[in-house]
């Protein structure tokens, strides 16, 4: 038996960075009070969701890894909790810049970093002003307690990030986010798909999600998001054990036996029955009647 408990965490953001930064670390400290071994983090957590708009001025937010604030503050914090905690920032690499994962194992080392690799590109989520597309491939993270896999948001909506994560031995997926009803879209109401879409990773690939989104109505200048919070973890069947609310912070948390999650995966023979040899039309282009109207024509 191998027991690990998981957390979830959302809060709203203001530009005050140093508070954000106090306020996760506040959540982190709870999150370890209820038992937790790994806590999640929400996306850019150190700032409102600045891609709403187009602005240069939003690229002085970036920082180096090695100066990031949030990482300065955490790793401290993971030390003394013995925790692991999963902190997304705006990274500053050179003349490059990425929307990036870090994971702070349990005694506060920096394990790793992994870059978000799909980039949402359209009215409201304008992240390919800000971000390059990833370079470090699908990383999972060899912790103390688990093997997790770090995702970012909309790599959250792509079935190959979760089974390629899984193939590399993650235990679990995670997924800090930044995703709300959009002004640009009223009417529609995102949060149930967004949810069914990682329980149907966490069904597929036998293996425990768990998501971490914002909250609070954040404007831009073109429109606005409403963030919707729903943090949740999933089980092995893809149902989901822990979910917070949509309007509050909040820190919701599960245990699993993830020896038992192992030989349940094993017994089912998913993967051994895998047919490598027909996939190769996964790396094919899609066809234009499945693009967008922002496609390269």
């Amino acid at each position: 038996m191998r027991e690990v408990t998981f957390a979830v965490t959302q809060m709203a953001c203001t530009w005050d960075r140093a508070a954000n930064i106090a306020n996760a670390a506040d959540l982190v400290e709870k999150a370890a009070a209820k038992g937790a071994n790994v806590v999640v983090l929400q996306e850019l957590f150190e700032t409102p969701y600045f891609c709403i708009d187009t602005d240069k001025a939003h690229f002085a937010h970036a920082t180096p890894a090695d100066a990031n604030p949030a990482l300065e503050a955490l790793k401290p914090l993971a030390e003394k909790l013995d925790v692991v905690i999963a902190v997304s920032f705006f990274e500053k690499a050179g003349d490059r810049f990425f929307n990036t994962l870090a994971m702070i194992d349990a005694g506060g080392e920096l394990l790793g970093f992994y870059r978000k690799s799909h980039i949402p590109d359209f009215p409201n989520y304008e992240e390919a002003f800000y971000f390059d597309q990833g370079d470090t491939g699908f990383t999972v993270f060899d912790t103390k307690f688990c093997r997790i896999g770090g995702a970012v948001c909309w790599d959250q909506w792509f079935p190959e990030a979760a089974r390629i994560m899984t193939l590399r031995g993650a235990e679990v997926l995670i997924y800090p986010t930044a995703i709300g009803r959009d002004s640009n879209m009223p009417g529609y109401d995102s949060k149930q798909h967004w949810q069914q879409a990682m329980q149907g990773h966490a069904a597929s690939n036998m293996v425990i999600v768990a998501a971490s989104n914002r909250v609070g109505v954040e404007q831009g200048e073109g429109g606005s998001i409403a963030f919707y919070g729903g943090s949740f973890i999933a089980n092995q069947f893809g149902d989901k054990v822990a979910e917070a609310g949509e309007d509050d912070t909040e820190i919701a948390t599960a245990t699993f036996d993830l020896d038992a999650v192992a030989e349940m995966r094993r017994r089912w023979g998913m993967f051994r029955t895998r047919r490598t040899d027909i996939y190769g039309a996964l790396t094919e282009t899609a066809p234009p009647e499945l693009m967008d109207d922002r496609a390269a024509p």
